[in-house]
């Protein structure tokens, strides 16, 4: 089974990581802008009615739910530094900083930092999917699927703005892609054909914005970007469905052969994703507060609920999609089990409890 960024894992203890440490590598796969997507433009046959009533339902569903960043939002809302923008227990930057003796104003601060960056991730992360979605308009056999991806369009540009214009006007910032996820979305923007790009931008990584959305939402204490939230992630919770639907079609024909390189591809790219640990976030601000990336990793993996806390964003959305299509199965399930991405008892934890 293929791992990606072999270069750059490494053990901590039982568990492999990817850690980036070489700037010049970071600061070259960052400039690398121009990336090479070998496809094509499939016809739909010239048959423009519905074919699968579920995916036109959805798009109608879709058009229903446009909304409007700029003026369906109160942007007059503050986000102030002063007050905390989410649940303090349950951000780590600020936790770390508690532990470390850190002033409030300081855990606050850090606390908004740890948004920000999670933030300009997911705000890369829509920029791919702008992308990707348009290459889906091109690819996509039928009426149903490309009018869909079309509308997805609409909704990426969306939240592409929405994101941009929290994380400049609201929070100041925007911190760069980090090298885990370029690698992983050129991945996605260059893998070929419809199935494989629905696969892995539709399936797994909007599915893994849901859970991620869901959690940033109901931790999050400020009114303007609960409301944000709420407002992308039902979009994001219809792109999911999108790609469940599509795929249904896709395993339904598809050989052992096909069925087992796409189990496989599917654990690797979220095997990587996770395997950073949040690394990345904690090379770039962990010096801020004189937190040690690799000590507080350790610290993180050897909890005793470590696999339940980090399970609970596969599990919300991603593992059970992937098993009702059949892409999880007994050959590769003790793989997510052994790196944490499936546990029995998944769960969010009230707080983080780090001290003990």
């Amino acid at each position: 089974m293929n791992k990606f960024m072999k270069e750059n894992r490494r053990q901590l203890g039982d568990f492999e990581v990817i850690d980036f440490v070489d700037q010049d590598q970071i600061g070259e796969l960052r400039a690398h802008l121009e990336v090479e997507a070998p496809t094509s433009v499939r016809w739909n046959d010239w048959d423009y009615g519905s074919g699968v009533s579920e995916l036109r339902a959805l798009y109608e569903k879709g058009k229903l739910n446009q909304w409007n960043a700029t003026t369906d939002l109160d942007w007059e809302i503050p986000v102030s530094p002063d007050e905390w923008v989410g649940k303090p227990e349950l951000s780590l930057l600020a936790n770390l900083a508690k532990m470390a003796g850190k002033d409030e104003a300081t855990q606050k601060a850090a606390m908004i930092d740890e948004l920000a960056f999670t933030c300009s991730q997911l705000l890369h992360g829509e920029q791919a999917a702008l992308q990707l979605c348009g290459q889906l308009t091109s690819l996509c056999p039928s009426t149903d699927e490309k009018l869909y991806a079309a509308n997805q369009v609409a909704d990426e540009a969306r939240h592409v703005e929405v994101f941009a214009r929290f994380l400049s006007d609201k929070l100041g910032t925007i911190y760069p892609i980090t090298p885990t996820l370029k690698i992983l979305l050129d991945e996605l923007l260059t893998v070929e054909g419809y199935q494989m790009k629905t696969l892995g931008m539709q399936t797994l990584f909007e599915g893994m914005a849901v859970g991620i959305m869901q959690m940033l939402r109901t931790n999050s204490l400020n009114p303007l970007f609960i409301d944000i939230i709420r407002k992308a992630e039902l979009d994001e919770s219809r792109h999911a469905a999108f790609g469940v639907l599509s795929m249904r079609r896709v395993v339904e024909t598809a050989d052992e052969t096909s069925m087992n390189e796409m189990e496989d591809w599917a654990f690797s790219v979220l095997e990587a994703l996770n395997a950073n640990q949040q690394l990345d976030m904690l090379r770039l601000l962990g010096p801020k507060y004189d937190l040690d990336p690799v000590v507080v990793t350790q610290m993180m993996l050897a909890l005793p609920n470590w696999k339940d806390i980090n399970s609970a964003v596969y599990m919300h959305t991603v593992v059970p999609n992937l098993k009702n299509l059949g892409l999880i199965t007994e050959r590769t399930e003790s793989k997510w089990r052994e790196v944490g991405m499936i546990s029995d008892n998944p769960s969010i934890p009230q707080d983080l409890d780090l001290a003990n």
